[in-house]
């Protein structure tokens, strides 16, 4: 199976999380759980493939997810497993402990505080952040979290990716383990104890609000063939602002990781919802977002663009920029949330046809387009 349908079989609803009005309907249990959940069917035309163009585009199942949240006292737990055709895995699982109004600390798989505090894309198909391992990415440890007066912050260990670095089947990208077809280069790198910090703060005005912030993240990465260890590191100045409907969102962000004894240490595995490809070692990402939501008699639509920049900043000089850009808009009506994108790429993994990777160097010198209809029902 091509590795874009195994993409698109797996790709996980982001709009579960980027509208309010798209949360999960919610059924309360005797014993204080929540239950919720969704179905979601796709469609996807890619101008670049004849195969799929000659039929029409495709249109299949997508993934069901669902979705535990329940408290008892000063003690809750949240969890969302899904299921696609081909693979099911975890989202998020963990337990927490209100220590006061204003301090919560969280163990298990959790979200990984970096950068933007939602999501830095608007799309179904997520920023460019996503393919780097930097946005909505869920690790395994323990997160504290403050908040008061406007200010937010996030300070978090984990002690390894939510699956083993062998493992492709999973919601979000972390390094892999394996071997590479596109290159023949076998990885044997593992996300280890890694630490973060996030501090952002919210402030209220006329029409909306702007959320200003920073954040810092420094892990190890463990050679299983030799024993040693790497380091990577990243660090994102992020703002979200809206106001009366219109929402901008601007990222900058630089990392680095630098496995120990790397066959080539200017690109590294990495691997998401059944598949894995090589991103630069190092480099840059830029993300501008803007969206405008319309509320309507029946519910409401969101309009966007998102255009993500990554730049790779490596010792070879054939290594070439990625570019992503989708068009598109959001329409929640009762249960129902459908997206509808135009996705642009150049030199960018899942949105070109011949660019398996994220900052290498490039084949070819285009864009390529792909429509994406995305059709949820939440229950």
């Amino acid at each position: 199976m091509k590795k874009t349908t195994k993409f698109m079989l797996s790709m996980v609803a982001t709009a579960i999380a980027l509208s309010s009005s798209a949360a999960y309907a919610t059924e309360q249990t005797e014993d204080g759980i929540k239950l919720g959940g969704a179905v979601r069917v796709n469609y996807a035309y890619r101008d670049y493939d004849e195969v799929n163009k000659d039929k029409g585009g495709d249109f299949y199942f997508d993934m069901a997810a669902i979705k535990f949240d329940g408290k008892h006292g000063d003690w809750g737990l949240s969890a969302e497993y899904r299921f696609t055709s081909g693979t099911d895995y975890i989202k998020y699982g963990f337990a927490y402990y209100d220590v006061n109004p204003d301090w919560q600390l969280q163990l298990g798989i959790n979200k990984v505080p970096f950068g933007n505090r939602d999501f830095i894309s608007n799309s179904y198909w997520f920023g460019i952040p996503y393919y780097l391992g930097f946005e909505d990415d869920h690790d395994t440890g323990i997160k504290a979290v403050y908040e008061k007066n406007g200010w937010h912050t996030d300070l978090a260990f984990y002690k390894s990716a939510e699956y083993g670095p062998s493992e492709n089947k999973r919601y979000s990208t972390d390094l892999y383990s394996g071997t590479i077809a596109a290159s023949g280069i076998e990885y044997f790198n593992e996300e280890t104890n890694q630490f973060n910090l996030r501090q952002t703060y919210t402030a209220e005005h006329e029409g909306g609000q702007t959320t200003l912030g920073g954040s810092v993240q420094y892990g190890q990465i463990y050679n299983s063939d030799t024993g040693n260890n790497g380091d990577r590191y990243a660090v994102a100045l992020h703002l979200d602002s809206s106001y009366k409907g219109w929402n901008l969102q601007l990222q900058a962000m630089q990392y680095e990781y630098d496995a120990a004894d790397a066959v080539d240490a200017n690109k590294i595995a990495v691997s998401v919802v059944s598949w894995q490809y090589e991103i630069a070692s190092k480099g840059q990402s830029y993300s501008a977002n803007i969206a405008k939501t319309f509320a309507t008699d029946w519910g409401s639509v969101k309009c966007y663009n998102d255009f993500g920049l990554m730049t790779p900043d490596v010792d070879d000089d054939s290594y070439d920029n990625s570019m992503q850009n989708v068009t598109g808009c959001a329409i929640s009506a009762g249960p129902t949330y459908t997206m509808v994108d135009f996705v642009m790429g150049k030199n960018m993994t899942f949105s070109t046809a011949n660019n398996d990777h994220v900052g290498l160097p490039e084949m070819g010198d285009s864009w390529d387009k792909r429509v994406n209809i995305n059709f949820g029902y939440y229950f």
